[in-house]
């Protein structure tokens, strides 16, 4: 197998496996959201996560602001995890270029990127520390 190269929120990853399809630079596939548009909503299915290329996205479960995430941010893919319908929705603050994941490249990277995997992990167990410390 041919091993190549692949760049997820900024960092690079070297991925053995030719066909898989998340490119960088300019061939990677990119989706353009306008400030005040709707990214998901809260209890809408999900098949891919994102990456924030440029912009600012709000987090909101119902009327309550959860976080306001800036570039280079992950999102969207605590219903990759667990199959569940989205928990909260995604609002871009700014205009916003983001880099979609689907559920098959997001499993493919946790299968064969340890990294990509701990790094999500990481992202979750801070996100929640976060939460804690707002209940608690």
């Amino acid at each position: 197998m041919q091993e190549i190269c692949i760049r997820v929120r900024g960092k690079e990853f070297r991925v053995a496996d030719a066909s898989f399809s998340l490119l960088t630079g300019n061939d990677i596939e990119t989706r353009l959201v306008r400030a005040g548009g709707i990214i998901f909503r809260e209890g809408e299915e999900a098949n891919e996560l994102f990456v924030i290329k440029s912009g600012y996205v709000r987090i909101q479960v119902g009327n309550k602001t959860m976080a306001d995430l800036p570039a280079d941010t992950i999102f969207g893919e605590m219903a990759l995890i667990d199959n569940e319908p989205r928990s909260a929705t995604a609002t871009a603050l700014t205009d916003v270029e983001l880099v979609p994941v689907s559920e098959k490249q997001f499993l493919f990277l946790v299968s064969q990127t340890p990294h990509f995997a701990l790094k999500v992990m990481r992202t979750l167990a801070q996100r929640l520390r976060t939460m804690n410390k707002g209940v608690f």
